[in-house]
């Protein structure tokens, strides 16, 4: 199982992955975009949508851990190990 901190901007243009960034602690999080507004989780979904088909795994696979009313979030993969996780995100 790999841990994904992620920032996440609801309500935008298009659903992206924008790439790394650091958090205000100099921690690495994935920056990523999708258009769902935060409502009623919409915005959740949203994201492990895109991170699981970005990652080719199930929605099943991927799950949220920590900081669904927050923007920064902590996303769990279990099909992927920590090396596969930065593999498949670095081909971005």
């Amino acid at each position: 199982m790999a841990n994904l901190p992620v920032r996440l901007t609801p309500g935008a243009a298009s659903d992206r992955i924008d790439g790394w960034d650091v958090d205000a602690d100099g921690r690495p999080v994935l920056k990523v975009r999708v258009r769902a507004r935060p409502v009623e989780g919409e915005a959740n979904v949203a994201l492990i949508k895109l991170l699981a088909k970005t990652l080719g795994v199930p929605k099943s696979s991927v799950t949220l851990d920590r900081g669904g009313q927050s923007r920064t979030k902590m996303i769990s993969v279990a099909d992927l190990s920590p090396d596969e996780l930065r593999t498949r995100l670095t081909d971005l």
